[in-house]
This record gives structure tokens, sequence and C-alpha cells, in this order.
């Protein structure tokens, strides 16, 4: 009896997934093809090897087992194939690719183009969403991230420094005045991103004082920056935002609030693209790192705000050769 090594794949693909759809559209092949064939699996076994219901598919005792013991083989292969793969000098391949939605729609795709126009053998899948991705379980090749800490359990490129501006609009300044020391803020109407803490806590740039908390009670949340800066730009209040979101289109449209203050601890210092720990990073993946680390260079943050007294955000990669953090 031949040995169902493609069948043994599948099966760790399915411990990823928890799903024969998604194991599927993995391997590239229909759901009832991965049924069928991890059914062909467990009959060659003697055992069970899933357990299936509606919602989830898990593994057996039999079935982790067996996922323990050839996960690590599988990976050294494909890791083996990716090098070699890569000897041909031409970078290649499927790429899937997870970003948030407004970071994704101010900054990457629109230089995505340009991307697989200069690399003609790389198919690209980006998919936008604020919800925290499983790399590993989700089949991503890369991750793209507002952190506020450098994860240490990923393959990790930096690809800007980031912080959380606290900005109006001229007309909103005028009508209700200019704050002058957090506290003030309680005085007024506030926009802020969805779930956040009741306090914010200040810190001077100066660090002449301590940090200062302010009680909050935002009069609007919202789960994307792009509509809290229209609601900003409307004139709705004072509000904050993640500096790549202040002004897409390059006009300066927001003057920043308490320009001698920062926020602490708010949205990401970091933007990253992440991978989970491999021993060959595929030369596609390089690539895409190399592409958005210019694209985040060149669009600079916080270069468009009225009355900014800080120095703007570096934006920068992890090192001078731009290789990864370990």
């Amino acid at each position: 009896m031949s040995t169902p090594f493609s069948d043994m794949h599948l099966l760790t693909i399915l411990a990823e997934t928890h799903s024969f759809a998604q194991a599927a559209e993995r391997l590239g092949i229909s759901r009832s093809s991965a049924s069928m064939r991890i059914a062909a699996l467990e009959k060659a076994a003697g055992v069970p090897l899933v357990r299936r219901s509606t919602r989830r598919v898990s593994l057996t005792e039999a079935g982790q087992q067996l996922v323990d013991e050839v996960g690590p083989a599988f990976a050294r292969i494909t890791s083996s194939f990716n090098a070699v793969h890569d000897l041909t000098g031409s970078p290649r391949g499927t790429l899937r690719v997870t970003a948030p939605v407004a970071l994704g729609r101010q900054h990457i795709s629109p230089s995505i183009g340009r991307f697989l126009q200069r690399y003609p053998e790389i198919k690209l899948h980006l998919e936008l969403t604020d919800r925290l991705v499983s790399l590993a379980h989700e089949g991503f090749d890369l991750a793209i991230r507002h952190a506020r800490h450098i994860p240490d359990d990923y393959v990790v490129w930096e690809l800007a420094r980031s912080e959380s501006v606290l900005v109006a609009c001229e007309s909103y300044l005028e009508a209700r005045g200019r704050p002058s020391h957090p506290q003030e803020l309680q005085s007024h109407d506030l926009v802020l991103y969805a779930g956040s803490p009741p306090n914010l806590a200040f810190q001077r740039l100066d660090d002449a004082q301590g940090t200062v908390y302010v009680d909050v009670d935002p009069r609007f949340t919202a789960n994307n920056s792009e509509v809290l800066r229209e609601v900003i730009l409307a004139g709705a209040g004072v509000g904050l935002l993640p500096d790549f979101s202040l002004n897409p289109d390059g006009e300066s449209q927001l003057t920043r609030v308490l320009p001698d203050w920062g926020v602490q601890g708010y949205f990401g210092a970091h933007i990253v693209a992440v991978r989970p720990f491999s021993p060959q990073v595929p030369l596609a993946v390089h690539c895409l790192v190399e592409h958005l680390q210019t694209v985040f260079r060149q669009a600079g943050v916080m270069t468009n705000v009225k009355g900014n007294a800080a120095a703007p955000a570096e934006t920068g990669i992890s090192s001078a050769s731009g290789q990864p953090v370990w």
C-alpha cells in the first residue's frame, strides 16, 4: 500500500484551519474532494482522525498525534521547495496578505498596482480587516499590523513609526475654543475609537510634568479611523486619530490640539509586517516587504498637520539593511 503523503499534508492544513472549506481553498481543491481524501486517509489508517460538526472540525487523539509527527516534516519540505524555487531569481507565486482596513485603503492599496506591474509573476490576495487574524490557521503569508509593541514571536519587519494625534477642524475650535490643558477636554465633544478606555493618558513632550489622566465620555465612537476623520472634519468635535489617517489627500485640513502634549498608549506606535517564523522567507515576501517599506518611507507621517509642534514621527525600517527583526 502506498503512503498517502498528500492526504497527510491535507490533514495538517485541516489542523490549522479547522475547516474543510478553508483547507480546500488553501490547497486549490473542492471541499467535497478534501472531505473524501480525509475519509480515505482514515480508512487507510484504520482509526478516525477528525471529528466533524456543522461549525468546526477538530482532530481526534490519533489525528493530533499524526499531525504532530508529520507536520514539522511538511514545514521543512515547504521551506526547502521555496528555497529552490527562489534560485530562479524571479519572484513568483501567490501571496495572501492581511491588513487593517483604514491603513490598507489609505497607504497599501494605492501602491499595489505598481507592485504587480513590477513583479508580473506574483499573484496577490489582499484581505482588509480589523480583526486580528491567525496567520498560521488562516493561511496568510504576511500580515500588516498597527501594533503598540513589536511582537517577539514572529518574523517582523518594521515599516514605519506611528503616533496618536489629537486634532480638530478650525471651525470647531473657533466656535468652542482651543484647549490649553488636557483636563479642558472634559468640556469638549470628543470623537474616539470604539472601545476606548474611560480615561486618556497625556504626557508633556518636554517631560516637565508627570502623566495626566483625563476621564472621557465621547460623543461619537466608531471602529474605523476614516469614519472618525470624516466626523472630525465636519466640525463635530476633538478627536484622536492615528497619524497615517490625518491627511491622506495631502491637504492640511486638521489642526493639532494640545501640540505640546502626547497621548500615551492609544493607537499603536509601530506599523509592522509579520509572518510566522520559518527558516526560509520566500523571495516574493521579501519583495513585497521592500515595496511597502518604500511606500511608507515616501509617504511619511505627521507632515500635513497645522500647528504641529512635535517633530514628525520617524518613518523607517528595522535596520539599515532592511532585514527583519527575528
